[in-house]
């Protein structure tokens, strides 16, 4: 359990950290559905490429460090994580970014609507999480 804590603790730190680095040095919102969206349609996109594979890298190396994968990522089928990752996607297009846009930044920046987006993200998540322990959806 404290191992779990200090991960969620030391994520939370390099998140953070990384946002207010981002923003000092580029002026940019670290948003990543931003940054992935951005980095196909900017003609100078390298910092873009370079925070994408940083991201994919660090968990292939911590994957091949020895981290499990997620259980209930195991059984699932690539079509079904495709799916979600469309419908995520598109979620993100709809509220004008990402958990971690809003979130980590936007809510930083006092923005009224990150706040709403980020109400709507946690009800919605709860809202599946119930749904999920009282029936079993969606797995």
């Amino acid at each position: 359990m404290a191992l779990a804590v200090l991960s969620a603790v030391g994520g939370g730190i390099l998140i953070g950290s990384a946002a207010v680095f981002l923003k000092a040095t580029t002026g940019h919102i670290l948003g990543v559905s931003g940054i992935l969206g951005n980095a196909f349609s900017r003609p100078v996109a390298g910092w873009r490429w370079a925070f994408l594979a940083g991201v994919i890298g660090a968990a292939v190396i911590v994957h091949a460090m020895g981290a499990p994968v997620p259980e209930s990522f195991r059984h699932l089928a690539w079509q079904r994580l495709l799916v979600a990752g469309l419908l995520i996607g598109a979620g993100t297009r709809l509220a004008n970014g990402c958990t971690s846009g809003h979130g980590v930044c936007g809510l930083g920046n006092l923005s009224g609507r990150s706040l709403i987006a980020v109400l709507v993200f946690m009800v919605t998540a709860g809202l599946m999480v119930f749904l999920q322990h009282i029936g079993g959806w969606f797995l």
